[in-house]
């Protein structure tokens, strides 16, 4: 208990940020007090605040906010850019380009701020956003201005309560093992030496302005002058940072604006209109969906709240819903199949393998990877690639990474040019049903409060996996081995003639996560509406069955 106290009283003493000092201060009073109850509970949340280091991975940094080595906060993300910094002098990079922006979050400018002054003390140039801006146009102006590195202080779709740190190397690109693992040594250094008295920078330029031109005028090239350009189109940016991006992107393509959801529009750090800012997650999307059927849209387009995400919902079987991102990736990558989009097709083992089947049979190159756009971003000339969880990559070249905004704009054109037809979005996934077989996915997944009940049920899944699911023979592959094809990472394929299913743990969130499968050939798929009902009890059956596997409740 001495211990604890010494190290939060330290760490209150060198904190530079008034409001996590005086939470700390008020949490080692209460840690101290006489009052078991507030004793016990304050014990406690000084013990997992520093419990060790926040956790420097593939993604960044990604934390609830407070004080402590284990949350984010002002003196975490400064010893996360000094030890940036300090990897990016020693692979030669000293003196470079650094653009760093941030989202609207709790914080964030503040975080960004201090990286701001921190790679300016170290010699870099440091490139300025001066106002709260999409992840993907960030990522976008490392190549547009040159820059060796990239810094988005954003925690993308999570809670109001957590931020993060993202960060970019010169090809645009998100890091992969073991730069993460450099990286982290770095920061670990600065951590243990003379952090509060680093050397910090005024010196940086605003490129605000020409970064979000150059953005603007790129995305909307991806629509053709000569497009259909009749729409009704609803938009929510989720209380985040996409919807003034989104407005200039339709604004110069020449599209009709969009139906704004209004009080979701405008960026608030507490997302007061839904429960978790995740446009997948159950009733995120209902206002936009109330306001399509008064509006009569076309489509409806959601970003997540740093809009590198985009998700979207569409009149099927005569209901609005939201498609699946299987589904919507199935669209974005017929369509640039069909348009002879040059380059390799790409998306996640843990997504549909409908993609791989469309490239197949068009003749075109696929590749699977890892689940992230670390990997998915590194496919060389990478023509279109996507994950399960509303992450597409339509202008690799530009950004190689998720793009919700770009995205957006591809999904408008095709939207457009079956409206020119006088067709939908659905007539176009029953199109693609009736060709390739009706492809149908689904998630098992489970949220826990103690992580080892994640290992327990994966160590049951690779003692005693199931040989049959659905009555199929099924194989088994431990990806933890790795293969000349991936990586090792910890997750389960099971793979059946008309099945497919890859359990891992979540990478951001404390949830055990199974990707379901299950297909339909194509002469089983002409009557569509009735494939999807055998479908949809083929996937009920699969989780009931997977859930038994893993030792969980489905």
């Amino acid at each position: 208990m001495s211990d604890l106290i010494s190290a939060a009283t330290a760490w209150r003493d060198a904190d530079p940020d008034p409001d996590t000092r005086e939470e700390l201060d008020h949490l080692i009073v209460q840690a101290q007090a006489n009052d078991d109850t507030l004793r016990t509970a304050a014990t406690a949340e000084l013990a997992s605040a520093f419990a060790g280091p926040l956790e420097f991975g593939t993604a960044g940094l990604r934390g609830a906010l407070g004080p402590g080595p284990a949350r984010m906060n002002r003196v975490v993300v400064t010893q996360a850019a000094a030890g940036f910094a300090a990897w990016l002098r020693a692979k030669g990079h000293a003196g470079g380009k650094v653009i760093v922006g941030h989202d609207a979050r709790h914080n964030s400018e503040a975080f960004a701020e201090d990286t701001a002054q921190v790679m300016a003390g170290a010699g870099f140039e440091v490139l300025w956003t001066n106002e709260p801006i999409p992840t993907p146009v960030v990522a976008f102006g490392i190549q547009h201005f040159g820059c060796v590195a990239g810094i988005v202080v954003t925690a993308s779709h999570n809670p109001p309560q957590d931020n993060g740190y993202k960060v970019y190397l010169g090809d645009g690109s998100q890091i992969v093992p073991p730069t993460d693992a450099e990286i982290a040594a770095e920061i670990a250094t600065v951590a243990a030496g003379d952090w509060a008295h680093l050397p910090r920078g005024e010196a940086r330029s605003d490129v605000t302005a020409d970064l979000l031109g150059a953005y603007v005028a790129r995305a909307a090239s991806l629509y053709p002058a000569d497009a259909p350009k009749e729409i009704v189109w609803v938009h929510t940016a989720m209380h985040g940072v996409g919807a003034a991006t989104m407005r200039d992107v339709a604004q110069a393509i020449g599209l009709p604006a969009g139906r704004e959801v209004a009080e979701q529009a405008e960026p608030n750090p507490d997302f007061p209109t839904v429960s978790f800012p995740n446009p997948e997650e159950k009733g995120a999307i209902d206002l936009a969906l109330k306001l399509a059927a008064e509006e009569r849209a076309d489509v409806v387009i959601a970003n997540d709240p740093d809009a590198d995400r985009c998700a979207v919902a569409a009149v099927v079987d005569g209901r609005w819903r939201m498609l699946t991102g299987d589904e919507l990736g199935s669209l974005l990558g017929e369509d640039a199949i069909r348009r002879g989009v040059p380059g390799t097709f790409a998306n996640s083992v843990v997504s549909s393998t409908l993609l791989a089947r469309m490239a197949e049979a068009a003749g075109r190159s696929h590749t699977t990877t890892l689940t992230g756009f670390k990997w998915i971003g590194r496919v060389p000339d990478l023509a279109f690639g996507y994950e399960e969880a509303i992450g597409y990559c339509c202008d690799s070249h530009a950004v190689p990474d998720k793009d919700g905004i770009t995205a957006a704009v591809n999904v408008l054109r095709i939207t457009a040019e079956l409206r020119a037809k006088g067709l939908t979005i659905a007539d176009r996934l029953d199109e693609i049903a009736r060709t390739y077989g009706l492809t149908s996915t689904s998630q098992l997944s489970v949220r826990v409060a103690d992580l080892s009940l994640i290992a327990d049920a994966m160590a049951r899944l690779r003692a005693n996996p199931p040989a049959q699911l659905l009555g199929e023979d099924v194989t088994v592959a431990d990806l933890s081995e790795g293969s000349d094809a991936l990586p090792p990472t910890d997750a389960i394929e099971l793979t059946g003639p008309s099945l497919h299913v890859v359990a891992r743990p979540s990478g951001t969130e404390p949830k055990l996560k199974c990707y379901l499968e299950v297909r339909l050939p194509a002469d089983r798929s002409q009557d569509v509406a009735s494939a999807r009902e055998t479908n949809a009890a083929s996937l009920e059956r699969l989780r009931s069955e997977m859930a038994a596997a893993l030792g969980v409740d489905a």
